[in-house]
């Protein structure tokens, strides 16, 4: 009933759901068509070093500039980036396609996903940050539970449904004309998405006309950013929990890529690993969902910041589990309460900053959220490039994630780091 508040009151919320969920079902759809063609192909077998190559490559650059792209949202208007970012992604992904078709790789074809992502990245910081003027104060915790989370499940039935076409159109054995078609088919989605975002205002999504400064400051602007964060410390150790519980997702997910691609699968059979990557990624996103919906409950009764300790430590035995069992069923179900807890700390933190946060400060402190959770991404990618053999099965893994999310808990998260655990101060 909570969620449904939301749309009586804000009639712009399902607006920006519309061009969220779209752009991220759509992310589900290029990212199939990419993995397939990168990593599930007969003649690229991927080891724990290219796959962490990968998500490395698609991720550090924008980590880089990330800073100074959170500018831009703080001086213009936000919906205008967001149409014009989907407008250029859509004309990218068509030089994708045709560079895949054609079967090229390397430096080319990184140059332009790589470009592809970083515009991703700004879209969703454009959206975040644009969150809290169309939702009231109370109801951003159910309004990120349900952008966000909704966000993911989408991209989980994008891919499902780009590995049913890529199925469907392959039956003549030209796995690359697949994948091109159905990169063809995500551009002409942003593009849509591009048009929906026209259906919001022109400064709907901010920032507020008397918080956009006349003043060029380039770089001590991006640091007025990090310094807002440093006076709002309970924010920035969210971000600090939020980043380092992603990096430890990533690590796992290149585990069970390795895994569903080298042992639970004949390795001469890519498809079937792509397959059981893909119901594992399914289960995970279910358990996405149900951590969506207890986070507003959770944070309600305990306090955002009790909430964000006990998710932190909560997929702790699932790992030891992960660790003890090379079982696909067992990983698979260690995948579900994963997502569940790491989703949980997600939505709860993502309302955290945006209340504390100004608006005017709002674009720059999501950049940099972004560049955290990205720099710990391919920091868990590394680790997982250094610990997993070829074929995935791996016991310090789990173990390690394990230990740095306690150990995270117990200094990062500690009750005397944080002000306000009351549930009434939430």
């Amino acid at each position: 009933m909570r969620k449904m508040r939301i749309f009586e009151k804000s009639s712009s919320f399902p607006k920006l759901l519309q061009i969220r969920w779209l752009g991220q079902f759509t992310d589900g759809l290029f990212q199939s068509a990419l993995a397939s063609f990168v990593l599930f192909s007969p003649e690229r077998q991927p080891s724990a070093v290219s796959a962490a190559l990968a998500f490395s490559v698609v991720l550090l650059p924008y980590s880089l500039i990330g800073p100074y792209v959170g500018i831009f949202l703080d001086r213009f208007s936000r919906r205008r980036i967001v149409q014009v970012s989907n407008l250029i992604r859509a004309g990218d992904l068509i030089i994708i396609a045709l560079l895949i078709k054609a079967s090229t790789t390397g430096a080319v074809l990184t140059l332009f996903v790589l470009f592809a992502f970083g515009i991703n990245r700004l879209i969703l910081s454009g959206l975040s940050a644009g969150l809290p003027l169309i939702v009231k104060r109370e109801e951003l915790i159910a309004a990120n539970a349900l952008a966000v989370t909704g966000g993911t499940i989408f991209v989980v039935i994008g891919g499902g449904v780009g590995i049913g076409i890529k199925n469907f159109i392959d039956k003549g054995g030209n796995g690359d004309l697949a994948d091109a078609v159905l990169i063809f088919l995500a551009s002409a989605s942003y593009l849509v998405a591009s048009l929906i975002t026209n259906r919001l205002s022109k400064n709907e999504l901010g920032p507020l006309a008397h918080e956009v400064s006349s003043e060029i400051k380039g770089w001590k602007e991006m640091l007025e950013g990090l310094h807002i964060l440093r006076e709002h410390k309970d924010a920035m150790r969210g971000i600090l929990a939020t980043a380092v519980q992603r990096g430890g997702l990533t690590a796992l997910t290149l585990m069970g890529l390795l895994l569903e691609r080298n042992t639970y699968n004949p390795s001469d059979n890519p498809d079937a690993g792509l397959r059981g990557l893909a119901l594992a990624i399914s289960i995970a996103g279910v358990g996405i969902g149900i951590g969506s919906f207890i986070s507003p409950i959770g944070a309600g009764k305990y306090g955002r910041h009790r909430w964000i300790k006990f998710s932190m430590v909560g997929p702790i035995p699932f790992l030891i589990i992960t660790a003890l069992s090379s079982n696909e069923a067992l990983f698979i179900t260690s995948a579900f309460f994963v997502g569940l807890f790491g989703q949980s700390v997600k939505v709860t933190n993502d309302s955290l900053v945006q209340t504390k946060i100004m608006d005017e400060y709002r674009g720059r402190t999501f950049a940099f959220y972004d560049v955290a959770v990205n720099g710990a991404i391919v920091g868990g990618a590394i680790t997982a490039a250094l610990v997993l053999p070829s074929s995935g099965v791996s016991l310090p893994l789990p173990l390690l994630i394990s230990a740095v999310y306690l150990l995270i808990t117990l200094t990062v998260l500690k009750r005397t780091n944080f002000s306000g655990h009351l549930a009434t101060t939430k």
